[in-house]
C-alpha cells in the first residue's frame, strides 16, 4: 500500500462506583411525556416534550420534541435511561430507537431505557423545510469562479429567506446549544437527577455542550466519533480531506492485497482519477439512472463507501462506473440534488449555527479547495463538507467554534477509529485535550465510522463506562478483532440519496 500522510502525522495536540438515579414521582413524569405505544414501532414507547423555542425566553413558543424510548428488559437490574443522539445533523433518534435491538447489546439493553429524540428542526419535531421551487434553484455545489460564488450569495439569502417563512421559529434556534438544553429538560421529565448519554458523529457536540452547560449534572457522557467543534473553516476542511483520502488508501490497500476486490490486480487509483476526470468533463452517467454525475458525487462514494466500511461494495460501484456490471447492492445516487413534491428538508441549519464557514469571496473558497487538493491527491476533498459549506453562506452563527470547558467531576469517554472517513481521530484526540483530566481516549485500530459494536474490546468498554462508570487507561487502544467476536450485527453503511451524513 502506498504511503500517505496519515491522521497521526497532522496530531498536534497532546492527548467506582455505580452512582444511583434518583427518580422523580410517576406523576410528575407523566405530567411531561404521556408516554404511548409508538404507532410505527409497538415495542417502543412514544410521547412529546414541550420546550422553549427560545431558552432565552422560557415563556415564549413552544416547540414539542418527539421522544422514544425501549424500557430496560430487566427492571430490577436498571440503571436509568439512556439518552441518545445518533448524529447527522438531522438523523431521527427515534428511528434510532427503533432499532435500538440492532444497535446496542443486550447488557445495555438490560440495564437502560433506550431514550431518543428527534432533535428540534428535525423530523417529527417541527423539522426545518423550505419550498421546493426555491431549493431547487441551487447552484452547483462546487464553485468555479467568482460568478458561482455571487450566485451562492444570492440563492442563500432566498433561501433563507423561505425556509424561516416555511418552518417557523424554530428556524433560528436549532444549534447544539439549545438541543442541550432540551436533553437537560428531557433528562428531568425522565426522572433521571444525573444524565447519562451517548453520542455518535453529529450527536457528540450536543453531548460537548451539554458537559459544558450542565457539569454538575453528568452522570456518564460517552462520545463516539466526534466532531471539533473548535476548528475553524480551514482546519475544518483540511483534517476531512485527510481523513477521506486516508481512508480510500486503505481501500487501495485492501483491492491490492485480497482477490475479493472485483479491482483486484487492476490500478485502482489510475480508475479513480480516469472517473473523476470523466465527471468534471460532464461524459459521466449513472448506469442505473442515465444522470449525468458530478465529481462530488464520485467522491461521495469514497467516503461512504468507507463508513461501514463496505469495500466490496465500493470496488464494486467503482467498476461499474467504469463499465463493469452493477454491484449485489446498487446504491442510490449520493449527494444533494432536486426533491420532489411541495417541500424540502434542510438539516444542515444545524451546522450553519454551529460552526462559522462563512467566507469573503471565491479567491477564499478556491484558497480551501487548493489546500484539500494538496492534502487528497486522490479524493480531492471531502464531499460531506464540500456539499454542506454553501448552504451555510448568509446564516447566522449562533454557536460560535470554541474550546471546550469541562468543569465537573464524572469521568467522560471519547472514542474514534483510527481510519475514520468521517470524523477524523485527530478531532476525538483534540476534544479530549480541550475536556481536560476527566476525559479518557481510547482509539480503535480498524476500520469505518462509529466505533461502538464493530468489535468486542471497544464495546465492552462503552458498556462498562456507561453501566458502572469504569473508564480504561488513558490511550487504550482495541485491536480489530473477528466477526465473531462482534456482540452486534453488521449494520450496511448509508449511501443516502439526501445528502444527510451521519
Amino acid at each position: 500500500m502506498r504511503k500517505r500522510l496519515s491522521l497521526l502525522a497532522v496530531a498536534f495536540v497532546g492527548l467506582t462506583a455505580l452512582l444511583p438515579v434518583s427518580a422523580a414521582s410517576a406523576e410528575a413524569e407523566q405530567s411531561s411525556i404521556a408516554w404511548a405505544l409508538c404507532a410505527e414501532e409497538p415495542a417502543a414507547e412514544c410521547g412529546t416534550l414541550t420546550v422553549p423555542v427560545d431558552w432565552a425566553k422560557p415563556d415564549g413558543p413552544t416547540v414539542d420534541i418527539a421522544v422514544a424510548r425501549r424500557k430496560a428488559t430487566d427492571p430490577a437490574a436498571r440503571v436509568g435511561s439512556l439518552v441518545i443522539n445518533p448524529g447527522g445533523p438531522g438523523v431521527s433518534g427515534v428511528e434510532a430507537v427503533y432499532g435500538a435491538p440492532g444497535s446496542y447489546t443486550e447488557e445495555l439493553q438490560r440495564r437502560f431505557d433506550i431514550v431518543g429524540f428527534d432533535p428540534r428542526g428535525v423530523a417529527r419535531s417541527n423539522a426545518v423545510i423550505c419550498s421546493a421551487s426555491v431549493y431547487n434553484q441551487m447552484p452547483p455545489l462546487v464553485m468555479k469562479s467568482q460568478a458561482d460564488f455571487d450566485a451562492w450569495d444570492a440563492f442563500t439569502k432566498k433561501l433563507h429567506q423561505d425556509c424561516r417563512e416555511r418552518t417557523g421559529p424554530v428556524y433560528d434556534h436549532v444549534d447544539s446549544v439549545d438541543i442541550a438544553r432540551d436533553v437537560d429538560a428531557l433528562r428531568a421529565a425522565l426522572g433521571d437527577e444525573k444524565l447519562t448519554f451517548y453520542g455518535i458523529s453529529y450527536g457528540t457536540i450536543v453531548g460537548q455542550m451539554y458537559a459544558e452547560l450542565f457539569p454538575d449534572r453528568v452522570r456518564a457522557i460517552a462520545l463516539d466519533s466526534n466532531m471539533d467543534h473548535s476548528l475553524d473553516v480551514k482546519g475544518f476542511f483540511g483534517t476531512e480531506a485527510i481523513a477521506v483520502e486516508h481512508a480510500f488508501d486503505q481501500f487501495v490497500g485492501w483491492c491490492e492485497s485480497d482477490p475479493a476486490c472485483v479491482l483486484h490486480g487492476e490500478d485502482i487509483r489510475a480508475i479513480w482519477k480516469d472517473l473523476l476526470a470523466k465527471a468534471r468533463a460532464g461524459e459521466l452517467k449513472y448506469p442505473s439512472t442515465g444522470q449525468t454525475m458530478t465529481e462530488l458525487q464520485v467522491i461521495y462514494n469514497a467516503a461512504l463507501g468507507n463508513e461501514g466500511p463496505d469495500w466490496r461494495t465500493l470496488s464494486e460501484t467503482i467498476n461499474w462506473l467504469n463499465g463493469g456490471p452493477p454491484p449485489a447492492w446498487v446504491p442510490p445516487l449520493p449527494g444533494r440534488g432536486p426533491v420532489e413534491g411541495d417541500a424540502a428538508t434542510l438539516p444542515t441549519t444545524q451546522l450553519c449555527q454551529d460552526y462559522n464557514f462563512k467566507l469573503r469571496n471565491y479567491t477564499d473558497y478556491a484558497t480551501l479547495m487548493k489546500i484539500a487538493n494538496r492534502l487528497a491527491p486522490d479524493t480531492r476533498y471531502h464531499p460531506y463538507i464540500t456539499d454542506d459549506l454553501p448552504i451555510c453562506m448568509n446564516y447566522p452563527n449562533t454557536n460560535p467554534q470554541h474550546e471546550l470547558k469541562y468543569t465537573g467531576d464524572a469521568p467522560l469517554l471519547v472514542g474514534n477509529g483510527i481510519h475514520d472517513p468521517a470524523t477524523p481521530w485527530i478531532w476525538s484526540a483534540n476534544v479530549t485535550r480541550q475536556l481536560g483530566p476527566k476525559a479518557v481516549l481510547i482509539t480503535y485500530e480498524g476500520y469505518g465510522h462509529r466505533i461502538y459494536g464493530k468489535d468486542k474490546c471497544q464495546t465492552d468498554i462503552f458498556d462498562e463506562y456507561l453501566i458502572s462508570l469504569k473508564v480504561p487507561a488513558q490511550h487504550t487502544t482495541c485491536a480489530v478483532g473477528t466477526l465473531k467476536e462482534n456482540t452486534l450485527k453488521q449494520q450496511q453503511p448509508a449511501w443516502p440519496a439526501d445528502g444527510l451524513k451521519w
